[in-house]
């Protein structure tokens, strides 16, 4: 919370009061107070560095002052109301993941024409036709009909 408020301070005396409330407005602060998670990553962004922005428009940032270690590199996705981890890039996964220090755009440089295939999203989870659900589950457009089944009658009478 002291490294927020530092940065709050640091970024009204560089822009000065208007210029770091135009600086609010611009980046997108008050549109995003409803998503708590979203207001946490904006708070975060203050003071830190856009590394780069893959293809998706996901946007990664870097803080390397009065931050912990693990927790200086971070994304903010593009798509602000469904975000999951697949979202990310290979070639920005191993930044985001320490594995790497090459950015992904650098990486992408790097890497041949020929190998491998386009990233996509994973949808499993998102939306009623990727989600799996069991034979019997009430959710289930082909579940069956436990109707012809009769409770079972016991014969002998106490």
């Amino acid at each position: 919370m002291a490294s927020v408020v530092k940065s709050i301070i640091d970024g009204v005396k560089e822009k000065g009061l208007s210029g770091f409330f135009r600086h609010l407005k611009n980046e997108g602060y008050l549109r995003c107070l409803p998503d708590g998670n979203l207001l946490q990553t904006k708070i975060h962004n203050i003071g830190a560095t856009l590394v780069g922005v893959d293809k998706f428009g996901n946007k990664y940032y870097e803080k390397t002052e009065n931050t912990q270690y693990g927790r200086h590199r971070w994304v903010e996705y593009a798509e602000k109301t469904r975000y999951n981890a697949s979202q990310v890039p290979a070639e920005w996964h191993g930044w985001l993941h320490f594995i790497t220090d090459h950015t992904g755009d650098e990486l992408l440089l790097l890497k041949p024409k020929r190998y491998g295939v386009e990233h996509k999203e994973n949808l499993s989870g998102h939306g009623e036709e990727f989600i799996y659900h069991s034979k019997g589950h009430a959710l289930n457009p082909g579940q069956r009909n436990w109707t012809r089944y009769q409770p079972w009658q016991s014969t002998n009478e106490p």
